[in-house]
């Protein structure tokens, strides 16, 4: 863990640091949070720290009554009775034990208390993150995002355990202070003008660290993306040789992150020898002061019928002095811990900002959607009707009207640029990326998109999926305004193979299901078999049961597209979009391929991105892309005919992508 995280500086005695904006909203949130989930568990510490302050100042106190009644008397007799002491320690053994029972009831619900919020408040940040859009994720780096996971979050338990410390703090100077002023109010004014003095400091120390520590998890999380890319990138980085480059960078992202560091903690190591001189200093001051009064050096004379009565200001007995001095580290040693405790909350909200900036980041949302997907049947009257079994037929459900699903997918003048995130966090569009998209569709027709880098291929997939909105135009989907159709069913609708493959830990098998989770082991060798991926599987050590690490990297660029195109045929779609699905596949495998894609988008709407064109020969339309725009349609015959850009491209028999 990073500093700010695990061991980044808790147990110092640091500066009081400034509140960040808005800190207190976020302190309030995280109590209120807190609270919903353990308030009896919090009432339960408190309680226990009311009664371990009150039994650690009784025994503080008994000292008093130790040397004053007890101990000076017995010196004092011939024959001592230690009965009665006795009795008395009896008495305070059972304080004290309640003291510790109370204490290790408070330790033990507060670890239950933080860790199981730290586990909750994971899973909501893991939840609420499968509902961002996939927007979010094009701006905000993978490792920064990963970096809320695992040290901001942890930076809540600082302040979660602190809480309940500086409520146990200020309980003990509470009570301790109104002990003290009972005891001796010229020592308990001495200790306050001191201990003022030491707060000062310790606020004049550390006012200005709280900025650094925002800095501090900034970078972070900066760093860790930064890692996170070379990770992933690594064999990038050795083909162009880049090594020393990378190193260069990353010791730049590392100075910034220890330097950040380095000034939010940098007034840990003056402060703490300051409070302990300061602390020190108090107790002697004290002491001194308490000895002349116990040897009754503060008096006055005053005339009283021709005699001088000598009257003692403010007598103090010895025991008195020595339960004194004994406060007195009771009482400066929470006010050093305070202004810790109250830093390890102001420094936590750095963290604390960001996670709930990620908890804050706007959902996808279906606001008027209400359409969903379902599967029915034909009656023999050549109705449908809802059915919850596998028949391979879809209707849209719009209220209680059911429309038949064909796969048809229609543009009215789309134009579209991508959102981008300004510096401040705000968002704005970007440069326009699709100019008056016009496009109509029938059932079972395979749609070709072809076109250079850039010209707005795969952005037209991206909103049929509505991973963004339109600006203006509309996409209907069988008729249907898809901003109706709800995100998941839509998504549901329509089987999708990207060109960056993504396999997860698992087996080949399970990888395949998660197409369909329900699918049986059937089902799963079956699509394989469709597509052609089930003779690679066999020749596996273990076959179907083979394990996948690292997105599985024991595998061919080629065989992990087998298996995301298996994944796509399990799922038994009603439509399709490959996004350049065999790209990474050989001539002849791809032969193989298009054998099972053709029986896969039998009778399904597909929508293809070439990167061969010979792929996409049979396509019943072909969208000729540029620059944003669709320049040419028709089939391959029309667009050879036309000598336009098609022909441009396929005679060079290559599409740059």
């Amino acid at each position: 863990m990073g500093p700010g995280g695990r061991g980044g500086h808790g147990g110092r005695n640091m500066g009081i640091a400034k509140m960040p904006k808005g800190g207190t909203k976020i302190i309030f949130r995280l109590l209120k949070y807190v609270a919903v989930n353990y308030k009896w568990s919090l009432l339960t510490v408190m309680v226990c720290i009311l009664i371990t302050s009150a039994t650690t100042l009784t025994s503080t106190l008994f000292t008093r009554t130790l040397i004053d009644d007890y101990i000076l008397p017995l010196t004092k007799m011939d024959n001592p009775d230690f009965n009665p002491l006795a009795h008395a320690l009896e008495n305070l053994a059972v304080v004290l034990v309640i003291g510790a029972l109370c204490s290790y009831i408070h330790s033990r619900l507060m670890i239950n208390v933080s860790q199981g919020t730290l586990k909750r408040l994971r899973i909501d940040v893991f939840s609420h993150m499968q509902k961002l859009p996939i927007k979010y994720f094009d701006t905000h780096a993978h490792g920064n995002t990963m970096s809320v996971y695992t040290n901001d979050i942890d930076t809540l338990r600082q302040m979660i355990s602190s809480i309940p410390n500086l409520f146990s703090s200020l309980v003990t100077i509470t009570l301790t202070f109104t002990s003290m002023v009972v005891l001796s109010l010229p020592l308990t004014i001495l200790t306050v003008i001191m201990s003022f003095v030491m707060i000062y400091t310790t606020r004049l120390l550390g006012s200005r660290s709280s900025k650094f520590f925002y800095a501090q998890q900034t970078n972070l999380g900066n760093m860790n993306g930064f890692i996170e890319e070379m990770l992933t990138g690594q064999k990038v980085v050795k083909i162009f040789c880049r090594e020393d480059q990378v190193a260069t960078h990353f010791e730049q992202l590392n100075e910034q992150l220890r330097s950040s560091t380095f000034n939010a903690n940098r007034v840990a190591n003056i402060v703490m020898p300051v409070n302990g001189n300061l602390s020190n200093l108090i107790y002697v001051m004290t002491a001194i002061l308490g000895s002349m009064l116990v040897l009754k050096f503060a008096a006055v004379t005053f005339p009283a019928n021709d005699n001088r009565i000598l009257l003692h200001l403010f007598p103090l007995s010895v025991g008195t002095l020595v339960s004194y001095l004994t406060l007195i580290k009771n009482f400066t040693r929470p006010v050093s811990e305070v202004s810790n405790q109250i830093n390890s909350i102001i420094n936590a909200v750095a963290g604390a900002i960001r996670v709930f900036e990620l908890l804050d980041a706007k959902t996808e949302k279906d606001y008027d959607a209400n359409v969903v997907l379902v599967n029915v049947k034909t009656e023999k009257d050549g109705s449908l009707s809802e059915t919850k079994e596998q028949t391979g037929i879809w209707a849209w459900k719009d209220g209680n009207k059911l429309i038949r699903q064909r796969g048809e997918v229609d543009f009215f003048g789309v134009d579209f640029s991508y959102p981008v995130l300004q510096e401040d966090g705000k968002e704005t569009l970007g440069k326009q990326v699709l100019f008056d998209i016009e496009m109509d569709t029938d059932y079972g027709q395979k749609i070709a998109l072809v076109g250079g880098t850039g010209a707005g291929k795969t952005t037209i997939t991206n909103l049929i999926n509505r991973f963004y909105d339109i600006q203006d135009g509309r996409i209907l989907y069988d008729g249907i305004n898809i901003n109706r159709i709800q995100r998941n069913e839509l998504r549901r609708s329509l089987g999708m193979v990207l060109q960056e493959t993504r396999l997860f830990t698992g087996t080949v098998i399970d990888n395949i299901r998660y197409g369909r989770l329900d699918a049986s082991d059937e089902e799963c060798i079956s699509a394989a078999k469709l597509v052609h991926a089930d003779d690679f599987i066999c020749r596996l050590p273990e076959g179907y049961q083979t394990q996948l690490t690292g997105d599985g990297g024991n595998l061919s660029q080629g065989e992990r597209q087998l298996i995301a195109i298996a994944r796509a045929a399990v799922a038994n779609p009603p439509a399709l979009i490959l996004d350049e699905a065999t790209s990474s596949i050989d001539t002849r495998t791809e032969q193989l391929v298009q054998k099972g894609m053709d029986s896969l988008m039998n009778g399904r709407t597909t929508f293809v991105i070439a990167h061969r064109l010979s792929t996409i020969r049979n396509a019943d339309w072909i969208m000729v892309m540029d620059k944003g725009r669709i320049i040419e349609r028709g089939n391959h015959e029309q667009l050879l005919a036309k000598k336009g850009k098609y022909y441009q491209l396929y005679t060079g028999n290559l599409i740059t992508d």
